[in-house]
């Protein structure tokens, strides 16, 4: 990362972190291109992050130096803000005819949430491996596409095209699921791709990008359904996200005790699947994510587990309340919804929710009845109601 953030550019909405209206492009092109032919790297790749304010460019160490050196001799060197390995990540797998086969049809009771609220007009970023538009459940649910995995071809991939379907297919066209928050606005960005056989992976710069570019183009959730090791330049995005307002919500790794990252950096809503369990209860939450119908590449629909599903249905959720509440705190809302089960919900007493907060599981009834003021699920025909409004 140079120590020369762009004085001049403003991008427009239309910017996907390309250098072309920048004048200052050659200037930091030669400087980058000067300060690997002085520690015999070689320039791959760069890409501007302004939500942050720095410039990023990829080198390699052809001669095979140790790592340690690398990184210990750019730190020295005044032009450099910091310098980083390339962390790897990946995915974390593990009128609707398949409607109620969905675990959230009825653990949320998706219909009673759907009165309530859809998503309309929340703008979610699916960060992910490459979603289907094409397919028939997410055919106009995606407000933009972009790929950002420069050397992989853009593709409709499994991963990216299973997340979105969780997050938002639509509702009501007499095929396959409906999405959690429906009527949101999807904006499907490739940061990882996938290979025969393996999880989607992704990294520190593709995820960067991807980050940046939702932070720039009015995302109000951010999902990230992934997992890898602690990253600098993730971490400073992560928190202009979450400094702006942006829900981010992240998929718990169960082999890590803390939920990996990015479920641990602080601010950030980590989700792991309903029976897992992690030694830091507190600290994840817990959504459906055990054997989810959802859609699969090349309209079909599969069945899919893992906390990267779980954490797609928090981030619908997440949708849901900022269509009621644009300016509350989402991100706080979702840390307290595994409790308080009952209020304008149908009684405190109920004993699906009790149990439900007890185990840690988020309880999305109690949580958007909260928001919007009014009853959601399980109410009586004599329950007061409340025209919700827009705050």
């Amino acid at each position: 990362m140079l120590r020369l953030p762009p004085p001049h550019f403003r991008p427009d909405s239309a910017y996907a972190g390309s250098y072309t209206n920048d004048g200052g492009n050659a200037a930091r092109r030669r400087i980058a291109a000067e300060l690997a032919k002085a520690h015999g790297l070689l320039l791959r790749d760069s890409w501007p992050m302004p939500a942050i304010g720095v410039d990023c460019f990829l080198m390699e160490d052809a001669g095979g130096a140790p790592l340690e050196r690398v990184l210990e001799a750019l730190a020295h060197d005044a032009r450099v803000a910091w310098a980083q390995p390339l962390g790897e990540y990946h995915a974390l797998d593990g009128g609707d005819p398949l409607y109620p086969a969905q675990p959230a049809a009825h653990d949320w009771r998706l219909a009673d949430l759907h009165r309530v609220s859809t998503g309309r007009n929340v703008t979610v970023a699916v960060i992910d491996s490459g979603v289907d538009a094409a397919h028939p459940d997410l055919a106009g649910q995606l407000a933009l596409r972009r790929n950002f995995v420069e050397d992989v071809p853009d593709a409709a991939e499994a991963h990216g095209t299973a997340v979105a379907g969780i997050i938002g297919a639509r509702s009501g066209n007499g095929l396959g699921i409906a999405g959690v928050a429906p009527a949101a606005r999807l904006m499907a960005l490739r940061a990882c791709w996938e290979s025969r056989g393996q999880a989607a992976r992704c990294n520190s710069l593709t995820l960067g990008k991807a980050i940046n570019f939702a932070l720039e183009n009015g995302a109000r959730i951010i999902n990230l359904s992934l997992g890898g090791p602690p990253d600098r330049l993730l971490q400073s995005l992560l928190d202009a996200a979450l400094a702006r307002g942006i829900v981010v919500v992240g998929a718990a790794d169960p082999q890590r005790p803390d939920g990996g990252f990015p479920a641990s950096h602080p601010g950030v809503v980590a989700v792991a699947r309903s029976g897992d369990r992690h030694p830091a209860p507190a600290a994840i939450r817990y959504a459906p994510g055990t054997d989810v119908p959802t859609c699969v590449p090349g309209a079909r629909w599969g069945l899919v587990s893992g906390s990267s599903y779980a954490a797609a249905h928090v981030a619908g959720l997440a949708a849901l309340l900022s269509e009621v509440r644009p300016r509350a705190a989402a991100q706080a809302l979702l840390r307290e919804s595994g409790g308080g089960a009952g209020a304008g919900n149908g009684g405190a007493g109920t004993p699906l929710r009790a149990a439900a907060a007890a185990a840690g599981n988020i309880d999305a009834c109690a949580t958007l009845a909260r928001v919007a003021d009014a009853c959601v699920c399980l109410c009586s025909p004599t329950a007061a109601t409340r025209t919700v409004r827009p705050l």
